[in-house]
């Protein structure tokens, strides 16, 4: 069975672009992942597909009320079992490639995107599973974050990129940021590739790899050392 993604958001053509380019597409067509869009206004009980309305105690902005997505979340429930109820808010927990990795082994899985000044509470309080953030600023709405979860989900099941093994490279993987990488020419305005990535002696680029893995992510992002095989090397 493909990973299941069903993303509900009041603007669904700014993700549409997002599921049919790239490594997204193909994993689709490749039947890994099934990702589908949902609009929020299509599960409106009020005239003219109303999602919002003012929130109680005054303040400005709007609030998505409690019906719509209410109904969307249950609609898709009664179909089938779901992993997670993601909610994409600022004040979520922040977004990493371990939550992403634990979120690739799922099986179904919702993301409401938020928007305006949120969603009623009470949406929080009984049925989003999750909250996350993908950094600490404020963005039009949860789109965005919608794609960049999904997105980092997708890389990582099996056969949806053309190297697997490059995967296993990536930032943050073990808590290190990636070495630098090259490719030709060798030597360009006099700026040389390093000598130990053209030996060919596998086992020492590997060391040199590792070792310049830790000292960018000491330099750069030194609290992901904090609780890393690496902290004393």
């Amino acid at each position: 069975m493909p990973l299941r993604i069903d993303i509900i958001t009041a603007l669904p053509e700014l993700l549409h672009s997002f599921i049919n380019y790239s490594i997204v597409k193909k994993a689709q067509e490749k039947k890994i992942v099934e990702i589908n869009v949902l609009n929020l206004r299509d599960f409106s009980p009020l005239k003219h597909r109303k999602i919002d309305d003012y929130p109680y105690g005054g303040k400005g902005g709007m609030v998505f009320r409690i019906e719509p997505v209410y109904n969307a979340i249950t609609y898709l429930k009664s179909q089938r079992n779901y992993d997670e109820i993601i909610y994409t808010t600022p004040d979520g927990v922040l977004y990493n490639q371990k939550m992403a990795i634990e979120l690739s082994l799922k099986q179904n899985l919702i993301i409401l995107c938020g928007h305006y000044k949120g969603v009623d509470f009470r949406i929080r309080e009984h049925l989003i599973t999750r909250e996350i953030s993908i950094g600490d600023y404020v963005l039009t709405g949860g789109e965005l974050p919608a794609a960049v979860i999904a997105d980092s989900i997708v890389r990582l099941l099996p056969g949806a990129t053309g190297d697997e093994t490059s995967i296993l490279n990536d930032s943050f993987q073990d808590n290190l940021l990636s070495p630098p990488v090259y490719t030709r020419p060798a030597e360009f305005m006099g700026w040389k590739v390093p000598d130990i990535l053209l030996s060919g002696n596998q086992k020492e680029i590997e060391e040199w790899k590792l070792q310049q893995a830790i000292e960018r992510t000491k330099k750069l992002r030194p609290n992901l050392l904090n609780t890393s095989d690496y902290e004393k090397e």
